[in-house]
């Protein structure tokens, strides 16, 4: 493939891509396991895959039956002469994203723990189409997430406006409302497309009695024996991601709890407009955004506009019924909203200024209540264009649903993107077992200890391909290839976090660096390999060219293709990079 670049009225430049060959550390691994010879044997195969790959688990035939891949997909032939391949096979194998991902993309976490022992891929405002004040409500966004893989939507019901359906819509914004049984119903379709495993419904309520008791009727319409409801009205511990399979779960305030009040967010003046994480095209480093503090310390976003005695009319128990995991926040300040009932369990939903502030003077009172309880952080009501936040403070304090806006983008929702490719992209990651550790004296971890490094990654930057194929040849620069560079670093604690770059390679489509990187973890459970392709821009700001975050924890040893995506997280067709990844214990 050539491009044509024009220089200036009289003539173009054209330049061929070529493409790049095997980088020096595959020809050495080649040429060592064919013992110098020109073509691999699936045996001598099988023996990188377990040495270099550290593959434990492949088979000779295994091997065999990735040969064979490999020859149907480079040659395109159904039946061949040989059954080994050239060096060439050899670095298109491992150079592809199918054949040779970075992670895998099997469950493979012990799925029985009660559901407080996991982060739960979770949605906010789910039901929005762009931003908090103005956009369309929608079923679309719902269904987008549910394929992606979130396992937990929430839904704000409203009664509509003759007073005799429900709605869903942002209370008190000009979003356009979409009826409550289009989104129930669409979560009944959805709901299992992309995992076997449970989707929590929270509602924020702002119903009636009466219309309470219409939703109770819509929901188990809807979802018949798919629902979960506990036989005890209140459950003394969750049951686990795989009792509850293909379940629905629903989670909100029971009725005889709601006061006459309106939520946190609602209240006072309407707030300022702010610059948030994203209104710069890239967003902001997550390592520079401090969110604001707030006065109030619990925040919760279930609320109703009704009393406690008209909650009381007959036919709103079966309302009551329906909700498993019970939200809500007792009288008091933060340090009595994270005390720990052993009788029973609940939800409690903080802002994510009311978690900064609980990290900073609650830090172990945080990670006590959520090894049983559930905590849900959800971003500030200020974040009008549906930006989010650093997701790292609310893992790190054991808060299973880190609610995200996941129709907008950004480089925070790329970290929540990377968390959530783990254990198969089920959508239930299990905590790190530091979060549910509880020593002799009822000691747990506490975030702000510093802690020693516990092993280093080294990640080696091969060289890149596919750009070409995925965009076109004057996207990146109108008179010459591309320069492009890498960006490779780790999202995690705050000790772990660094970034750090490959250099520029100019008038390149297919890239060759061939650099390697240290990075030193604390803790490495918790830590994100962020990686980003730039193209360099001499006169204005540079061009962004791909990314992908992948869990450390995840990680496979040895060579792969690394696939990369856009900003709004949909995987390019074939831009990706090869690269290296090497486990040390310190």
């Amino acid at each position: 493939m050539a491009g044509s670049y024009r220089m200036c009225v009289c003539f173009t430049r054209k330049f061929k891509v070529t493409e790049a060959g095997p980088p020096p550390d595959v020809k050495e691994a080649f040429f060592k396991y064919t013992d110098g010879g020109t073509h691999m044997s699936a045996e001598q195969l099988w023996r990188f895959l377990v040495e270099v790959q550290g593959d434990g688990d492949v088979s000779i035939a295994d091997a065999e039956k990735i040969v064979e891949q490999v020859l149907q997909k480079m040659h395109h032939i159904a039946k061949f002469t040989r059954h080994t391949l050239t060096l060439d096979d050899f670095h298109r194998y491992l150079f592809s994203a199918d054949l040779n991902p970075p992670i895998r993309d099997q469950v493979h976490q012990d799925m029985t723990k009660p559901l407080s022992h996991y982060f739960i891929y979770t949605g906010h405002n789910s039901y929005l189409t762009g931003n908090q004040l103005s956009s369309d409500c929608s079923d679309v966004p719902i269904m987008k997430a549910l394929k992606r893989g979130v396992r937990v939507i929430e839904l704000d019901i409203w009664p509509n406006s003759t007073k005799d359906n429900v709605d869903v819509l942002h209370g008190r914004t000009l979003t356009a409302p979409v009826e409550l049984i289009r989104c129930l119903k669409c979560i009944k379709e959805y709901a299992f497309s992309s995992s076997t495993y449970p989707v929590i419904i929270t509602l924020e309520d702002h119903l009636t009695p009466d219309l309470q008791v219409k939703v109770a009727q819509m929901i188990t319409e809807t979802f018949g024996d798919m629902l979960y409801c506990p036989e005890c009205e209140c459950l003394e511990e969750l049951p686990s991601p795989e009792e509850l399979k293909y379940r629905i779960i629903i989670s909100t305030k029971p009725p005889k709890e709601y006061l006459k009040a309106e939520s946190g967010k609602d209240k006072g003046n309407k707030p300022q407009r702010e610059k948030d994480s994203d209104d710069d095209t890239w967003g902001k480093e997550p390592l520079d955004l401090v969110s604001d503090q707030e006065d109030g310390d619990v925040s919760d976003t279930d609320t109703s506009e009704y009393s406690d005695n008209e909650s009381q009319q007959p036919g709103v128990s079966a309302y009551k019924r329906l909700i498993a995991i019970h939200a809500g926040k007792p009288r008091g300040g933060l340090k009595e909203a994270l005390k720990v009932d052993p009788n029973k369990v609940r939800r409690l939903s903080l802002s994510e200024q009311a978690l900064e502030k609980a990290s900073e003077n609650h830090g172990t009172d945080v990670i006590r209540f959520t090894q049983k309880n559930v905590l849900r952080v959800y971003p500030k009501g200020t974040r009008f264009n549906s930006s989010n936040y650093k997701p790292l403070i609310g893992w790190t304090h054991g808060a299973q649903m880190v609610a995200f806006n996941m129709q907008g983008y950004g480089r925070f929702l790329w970290l929540m993107n990377g968390m959530f490719r783990s254990n198969g992209g089920c959508g239930f990651v299990k905590k790190p077992d530091f979060l549910m550790k509880v020593g002799p004296h009822g000691e747990v971890f506490n975030p702000k200890t510093k802690l020693p490094v516990k092993k280093s990654l080294k990640v080696k930057v091969y060289m890149g391909d596919g750009w070409h194929l995925d965009f076109k040849s004057t996207h990146f620069d109108l008179y010459s290839p591309p320069d492009f560079y890498t960006r490779v670093g780790i999202a995690g604690v705050p000790g772990d976090v660094i970034m750090k770059k490959t250099k520029i390679k100019e008038d390149n489509w297919t890239p060759v660096w061939d650099e390697e990187f240290t990075f030193q973890l604390t803790v490495p459970e918790l830590a994100l390999l962020r990686i980003e392709v730039h193209e360099y821009d001499m006169s204005e700001k540079d061009d962004f060219a791909g990314q992908t975050c992948l869990p450390v924890s995840e990680l496979i040893p040895g060579i792969h293709a690394v696939p990369l995506f856009d900003r709004k997280g949909e995987k390019l067709n074939s831009s990706r990079l090869l690269m290296r990844f090497e486990f040390v214990q310190d």
